[in-house]
């Protein structure tokens, strides 16, 4: 049955939108589970029926126009109890609906079962037969595990069929929002250009050809190119290789012929798609096609199939000297974005970014928030390729993407920006203000960066200095560690540019979702395993070398302040802070000047709350790295669209979590930072003021809104906000409380729910 499984799941997946994948799936299970009747219930969300889709066994003219109501029937009761339903003898339940002219009179025996996708009933599966009897547990099982399987198949052809070529936005192209994780906050409005990896087949957009021959010029070249290639390496294990195997080679050449797969990119492009575009359909359909066989040493001519694809591929990128065309309000796509990609498109045309892949931490999430670009991250069910030139709107508050979006949701967004705009401005004036609360209370506003390009907007942005420093960021961008050398100058650099203002330096912390080109970390469980000071201790070179250079840079500024990431224990500290000084003694025997500079330490997992006031005794500062600790608080992956629902900041356990940390530096009577997304967010500034954190770090984007909020607060009020949240037992209630106080504190614009 797992075969059997494995290869309706791959049909489906090659399946062209979602009647198609429908299709499949009646078909296939039908006879996989020898019933009689297989049929597809799929809920309209704007009706909330339950539209009567694809079946094999019932009347097929009825496809598309019965339907029921929620709740309606055995259909609508499967989908309202979200489980299966398996019923001996149908019409007898009370529940039973007849639906006329559906052909389902002699059918006694029924099974439905919920088609659910991060917890949306999209629709329902059914199996009927003639025969009265229970469908047994096998059978249940089976259909439950395909439904489980095909559900964010369905989901994603949803998506595709609502994007077909024959559909223009508002005539009938549906309307479908993704979610993913919210990358840089902002809204953007514009038109999609999607950039693919070099050499991915599944990577090539859809697009038209502006020239066929040229392209069927470029498809020939690229072949010929390809068929030398081979044959200068089957000539060249000639000798090597008996003739049976000599003649595979034979087969790679006859593969590539006008009179095979070669013909069928050729009509495709005949028919108007670009070359790489026709490549990309034809060869994925038969890569495809070759996995579904059972036959072992067919299967793997799927391989070899992928192989040549991707070599013609490469040729056709090569030879194609059209720059792609960036039109005003771009909306740049890619399965996975990357900081390069997005230094070729010129600023003032660049409006926002979908990346299918990665996280907010990503170094192209972090470079966006720098630039203030809106971005969504991690859109996994997001058909990417067919997005070329179309309409799209991100919501990077919320982590949204709307596709063919209707002419209301497009104004209710254009409002947004509007207000935005407005609040842009009215925020500019704070810049050269001080961040003081109605009562008098100072609160210093730092920025989190990790490139030059941070400092100039950090600045214009009013940041009184760097409460953490990527040092990580310089090693990810290099093909080998970077020289003492040249970490002194970068650091250098940074620490001028913000001078005399304080600048805080973490410690290499990668591991987790950090890990560099050269220095691979693979671990089934990154995130719990070798990361941030684990990784620094257990190789000393590479901490010392990195501190030295810290040191020889702050000579002459003295702005530097060092602190240490990921710190579970009181001997890690011990052992890091031996090394420190041992990375001064150094430095000052080389004849460099300046004072040991003040060490901090990151709280950032659980094991360092309740360890905060041994830690403080030892340090010079703390600082709450609070993504980290609410991750590990909640067992959250915070760059997971999947479970993003469930990471929120202001959940009681890590209201209480930074509410121990403030008790214990005050304990010790050290300084307390964060620098935390938390701290960028007005309601969060507002609780951390009241908690008693003695300075806030944020992206430069974040830093106005943050002034804003606290310069329209006094201590006094926070602190009763405060008292009256730490009585709450959810997020959501929390979350509620403080927009009320938002709102009576005439800050409503810094509000944004998503847009349904």
């Amino acid at each position: 049955m797992l075969e059997t499984l494995r290869n309706i799941v791959q049909e489906v997946n090659a399946a062209e939108g979602l009647d198609d994948a429908l299709g499949i799936i009646v078909r296939r299970v039908r006879v996989a589970m020898h019933t009689e009747v297989c049929s597809v219930y799929m809920r309209d969300a704007s009706s909330e029926r339950f539209i009567f889709r694809a079946t094999e066994g019932l009347n097929q003219e009825l496809v598309g126009v019965a339907s029921l109501a929620a709740g309606e029937g055995l259909v609508g009761l499967v989908a309202e109890r979200e489980e299966p339903v398996n019923l001996e003898n149908a019409e007898n339940h009370p529940s039973f609906q007849f639906l006329p002219g559906i052909g389902e009179e002699q059918y006694h025996a029924f099974l439905g079962v919920p088609i659910i996708h991060q917890r949306d009933v999209l629709g329902v599966l059914v199996v009927q037969q003639a025969h009265r009897r229970r469908f047994d547990e096998s059978d249940e099982a089976f259909l439950v595990t395909m439904s489980a399987q095909l559900a964010g198949v369905i989901a994603h052809a949803q998506v595709t069929g609502a994007l077909r070529e024959d559909i223009l936005p508002g005539e009938g192209g549906a309307q479908a929002k993704i979610g993913g994780v919210p990358g840089a906050p902002g809204v953007a409005i514009g038109t999609a250009v999607v950039i693919s990896p070099n050499a991915d087949l599944y990577a090539v957009p859809a697009r038209e050809a502006e020239d066929r021959r040229q392209e069927l010029r470029a498809f020939r070249d690229a072949l010929q190119s390809v068929r030398k290639d081979i044959q200068a390496v089957a000539e060249n294990l000639g000798s090597e290789l008996n003739p049976e195997d000599h003649a595979l080679f034979d087969v790679y050449l006859g593969i590539l012929d006008d009179s095979a797969i070669g013909a069928e990119v050729i009509s495709r492009i005949k028919g108007g798609q670009w070359a790489q575009g026709a490549l990309s359909q034809v060869m994925i359909q038969h890569i495809r096609h070759f996995e579904r066989m059972e036959h072992s040493y067919l299967k793997e001519r799927a391989v070899d199939v992928k192989d040549l694809g991707t070599r013609v591929l490469a040729y056709l990128q090569a030879e194609d000297k059209q720059e792609l065309s960036y039109p005003d309000h771009t909306i740049l796509v890619s399965e996975e974005l990357t900081a390069s990609s997005l230094g070729e498109i010129p600023r003032e045309k660049l409006a926002g970014l979908i990346s299918v892949r990665g996280s907010g931490n990503s170094h192209v999430a972090i470079l966006a928030r720098a630039m203030g670009v809106p971005t969504v991250m991690g859109a996994v069910d997001l058909p990417y390729t067919r997005l070329q030139d179309r309409e799209v709107v991100i919501d990077g508050y919320n982590g949204n993407v709307y596709l063919n979006p209707l002419p209301e949701v497009i104004q209710k967004f254009r409002e947004v920006l509007d207000e935005d705009r407005a609040l842009s401005l009215d925020l500019e004036s704070l810049r050269d203000l001080p961040c003081v609360t109605l009562d008098g209370h100072r609160m210093p506003l730092w920025v989190n960066t990790g490139l030059m390009a941070d400092v100039t907007r950090s600045l214009e942005q009013g940041a009184e200095g760097v409460g953490l420093f990527r040092t990580e960021v310089p090693f990810l961008l290099r093909e080998r560690f970077p020289s003492e050398e040249e970490q002194r100058q970068i650091y250098r650099n940074q620490l001028a540019a913000f001078a005399p203002r304080p600048v805080t330096m973490r410690t290499l912390d990668i591991g987790g979702d950090k890990a560099l080109p050269y220095f691979p970390i693979e671990e089934d469980n990154p995130f719990l395993g070798w990361r941030g000071i684990r990784v620094t201790l257990d190789h000393p070179e590479i901490f010392l070398a990195q501190v030295r250079a810290m040191l020889k840079a702050n000579e002459g500024l003295g702005n530097l302040r060092i602190m240490l990431p990921m710190v579970c224990n009181v001997s890690e500290l011990e052992e890091a802070l031996d090394l420190i000084h041992r990375s001064h003694r150094e430095v000052v025997q080389e004849g460099f000047a300046g004072d040991l500079p003040p060490i901090g330490v990151m709280v950032e997992v659980p094991a360092a709350v309740y360890q905060a006031r041994a830690m403080a005794r030892r340090v010079d500062f703390l600082s709450v790295g609070s993504n980290d600790l609410t991750q590990y608080l909640l067992a959250v992956d915070r760059n997971n669209a999947r479970v993003a629902d469930l990471y929120h900041s202001l959940h009681p356990a890590v209201l209480q979590a930074l509410a121990a940390v403030a008790a214990a530096s005050k304990a010790e009577n050290i300084p307390l930072g964060i620098c935390g997304e938390l701290a960028g967010e007005p309601e969060g500034a507002v609780l951390l003021l009241a908690m008693g954190y003695d300075m806030l770090s944020m992206n430069a984007t974040s830093l106005p809104k943050v002034k804003k909020a606290l310069r329209n607060v006094n201590v006094a009020e926070a602190r009763d906000l405060l008292a009256q949240v730490m009585l709450l037992e959810e997020a959501g209630a929390v979350q509620q409380r403080l927009e009320h106080f938002l709102a009576e504190h005439g800050m409503e614009k810094f509000i944004h729910h998503p847009v349904e």
